[in-house]
């Protein structure tokens, strides 16, 4: 299964990736402006030579022999003209100035001709002269590829691109290392939410070490306040029970029918409160270890116990689904759902199917059902539907969020939904790995 990757990593790479473009369009962009021609040394040293000899031959004769001179010194790459008028001087080109001093030390007869050096027109790999003649005539010539152009190819494109991609992958992973606990704190984080503790090694740089220590101190701490809580909660409990039976004792020393089932009932219903709280404040804490175990029959068990009380229930459904779960507590979850489905719909039916990877387990009546509204209020601790369910109920408005506690430590799903026709459907949905229809 892959993984997304974290928001944090993907912007670290782009912050790299729009870095790396912005400097490759920079230094390419500078490329280009200071160093647009390139000079082929060992073609200027031949210029220099060429352009020496011509200067000496044309130099040297007739003024009438120089034209025909020049044609039969000329070649592919190097040509020359002799030009009795000289034109103006033109002004040397600042790209090629440099090279016109190299040829000037390499060739010290040029030094009182005036050399000049341009580019020949839109030919930008031609480089153009002219140099004076001691009788004041001047010799233009041309020499081709003695430049060339800096471009930007494709090639040349890749050649920069790739070691620029190659850094940001070995960035990257040095990153996704570096951001390593990250993850494990979020995992932990996670299974702190669940209730179980879970201590992330401290390691990676100092500012994530100090993050992973105060994260450990604070679930530390707050598992040691769940545990007294749950602590003090036993202990109140226990305490509380003693007063309830001594007062359950003397209620059947009342003569009065009425008064002593009254009280009997005052008596259930506070034992009930407080099995309750007990059940919903010490649960997150709760030792037993999940272990395999036969939904189905459960399911079936708690059914068959509720049906030989008289109760109107029916169960549909595989007759084995193993899966790990804790069975005291998921069979205290169910029995309020069907408790829930008796009294509020007189009637309670319990279905159990396997929908992919998961044992969906649901229980509907006939009842006047949910406003949709308020599916999510009635999840909450100490909440009570007015209109919906009758306010004339035992407890403190425990009973689903006890449900939805239980099969979340399950590492399940726990929703509520309205029929189409009439009543409510309370649906838990729990992993199941590996085989599980028997």
């Amino acid at each position: 299964m892959l993984r997304r990757p974290s928001a944090l990593l993907t912007r670290i790479f782009g912050i790299l990736l729009l870095a790396v473009i912005f400097e490759f369009a920079a230094s390419t962009l500078f490329y280009e402006r200071v160093a647009r021609l390139q000079v082929r040394e060992e073609e200027a040293h031949r210029l220099a030579e060429h352009l020496a000899i011509g200067y000496r031959l044309l130099g040297s004769r007739p003024a009438a022999e120089r034209t025909s001179l020049a044609e039969r010194i000329s070649s592919d790459k190097f040509r020359f003209e002799w030009r009795a008028i000289p034109p103006p001087p033109p002004a040397i080109a600042p790209e090629l100035r440099t090279m016109r001093d190299q040829i000037v030390q390499w060739e010290p007869s040029l030094v009182r001709s005036d050399l000049r050096l341009f580019l020949s027109g839109d030919k930008s790999h031609v480089v153009a002269g002219l140099v004076r003649l001691p009788d004041g005539s001047a010799v233009r010539f041309e020499a081709a590829h003695v430049v060339e152009t800096a471009s930007i190819a494709a090639n040349r494109f890749l050649l920069a691109i790739i070691p620029a991609i190659a850094l940001i992958v070995i960035a990257g992973l040095m990153i996704r290392r570096t951001l390593r606990p990250m993850g494990e704190l979020a995992r932990a984080a996670e299974a702190v939410g669940q209730g179980r503790e879970c201590l992330v090694e401290e390691r990676g740089p100092g500012e994530v070490r100090r993050v992973i220590r105060a994260f450990n101190a604070m679930q530390k701490r707050i598992h040691r306040l769940i545990a007294d809580r749950t602590q003090a909660l036993a202990a109140a409990g226990h305490d509380l029970r003693t007063p309830l039976a001594r007062l359950r004792l003397r209620s059947e020393a009342v003569a009065d029918v009425e008064l002593r089932g009254a009280i009997t009932a005052d008596l259930r219903e506070m034992e009930e409160m407080i099995g309750s709280l007990l059940a919903y404040f010490g649960g997150e804490s709760d030792p037993q270890p999940a272990v395999r175990a036969d939904l189905a029959v459960l399911i079936g068990t708690l059914v068959d116990e509720v049906r030989d009380l008289g109760g109107p229930i029916t169960y549909a459904g595989p007759r084995h689904v193993e899966l790990r779960l804790r069975p005291p507590q998921f069979k205290r979850a169910l029995r309020n759902l069907i408790d829930n489905a008796l009294h509020y719909g007189g009637n309670a039916a319990v279905s159990l199917r396997i929908a992919g990877d998961e044992a969906v387990v649901a229980v509907e009546d006939d009842g006047p059902g949910i406003p949709e509204d308020r599916m999510e209020e009635v999840l909450r601790p100490f909440s009570r539907l007015d209109g919906a369910r009758a306010r004339n109920t035992s407890g403190l408005g425990l009973g689903l969020s006890i449900v939805d506690r239980i099969v979340r430590n399950e590492g399940g799903h726990f929703r509520l939904s309205n029929r189409k026709v009439r009543g409510l459907r309370a649906e838990i949905r729990l992993p199941v790995s590996g085989p599980a229809l028997g």
